[in-house]
C-alpha cells in the first residue's frame, strides 16, 4: 500500500504545479449551492467547454430551485440540448428542484444521504456538492480521478465507486478536498489517454500502471 507521506507529497506537488481551476473550482466562488448542484448534474459525461456556457444560459432564466421547479421541460431541453442525455438531465434537474423547493425549503441539503435522494445525483455529484458548495471533506471520483489513481498504483480498481472507497481509506482526511480538483486538472492536461509523461511533475512517484505508450 502506498505510504501516506507519498500521497501528501504528490498532492502537494500537483497543488504547487497547478495554475488554473477546474470548472467546479471556478463555479465555487461565483454560484450558489443550488447552481453548483445543477451544473454538476449537467456535467456528467459532458465537457467543461459545453457545460459552462449551457449552465450560464440556464441560470439566466432559472437561477433558483423555485424557478426551475416550475419550468417547462421542453424549455429546459432547448437550453441544455448541447449536452449529452439532455432530455433525461432536463427531467432530473427539474425534479431535483421540485424536491429542494418543497421538501428542503429551497436549501440544498448538506448531507450525502439527502443529496443521494435527489434525481440525477450519484456519489460523485453528491461529493462535488459537499466539497465545492459547502467546503466539506469528500472525494469526488470521476474518470480522471479514477484513471490517475490507478496509474499511480494508489488503487487497483475497476470502477470510480471502488476507487472512492479506497481513497477515503488511504488519503488523510484533511487532503480529501484536494484530490478531485488536482487529479481532474492533471488528467485533462498531462495524464491523458496517451500521457505526457515527460511533462509530468509527479513522474517519479508514478508506477504508470496500464500505460502502454507515453511521450
Amino acid at each position: 500500500m502506498v505510504k501516506k507521506e507519498v500521497i501528501v507529497r504528490v498532492l502537494s506537488i500537483l497543488k504547487k504545479d497547478t495554475h488554473k481551476k477546474s470548472m467546479l473550482g471556478i463555479k465555487q466562488a461565483k454560484e450558489s449551492s443550488f447552481q453548483i448542484l445543477i451544473s454538476t448534474i449537467l456535467s456528467a459525461r459532458a465537457r467543461d467547454t459545453v457545460t459552462l456556457p449551457v449552465s450560464r444560459e440556464l441560470f439566466k432564466k432559472y437561477s433558483t430551485a423555485k424557478k426551475l421547479s416550475a419550468a417547462n421541460q421542453k424549455d429546459v431541453e432547448r437550453i441544455i440540448r448541447r449536452i449529452g442525455f439532455y432530455k433525461n438531465k432536463a427531467k432530473n434537474i427539474i425534479n431535483t428542484a421540485k424536491i429542494i423547493h418543497s421538501q428542503f425549503k429551497d436549501r440544498v441539503p448538506k448531507s450525502k444521504h439527502d443529496l443521494l435522494s435527489l434525481p440525477g445525483v450519484g456519489s460523485k455529484v453528491a461529493n462535488c456538492v459537499l466539497v465545492y458548495a459547502f467546503s466539506k471533506d469528500a472525494i469526488p471520483v470521476d474518470t480522471h480521478v479514477h484513471k490517475v489513481s490507478n496509474r499511480l498504483s494508489w488503487v487497483k480498481t475497476n470502477t470510480p465507486e471502488q476507487t472512492e472507497k479506497i481513497l477515503e481509506k488511504i488519503v488523510p482526511k484533511k487532503y480529501w478536498s484536494w484530490v478531485n480538483e488536482l487529479f481532474v486538472l492533471h488528467g485533462q492536461d498531462v495524464c491523458k489517454s496517451v500521457p505526457l509523461c515527460s511533462a509530468c511533475a509527479i513522474f517519479k512517484y508514478c508506477k504508470r500502471v496500464n500505460v502502454l505508450k507515453s511521450r
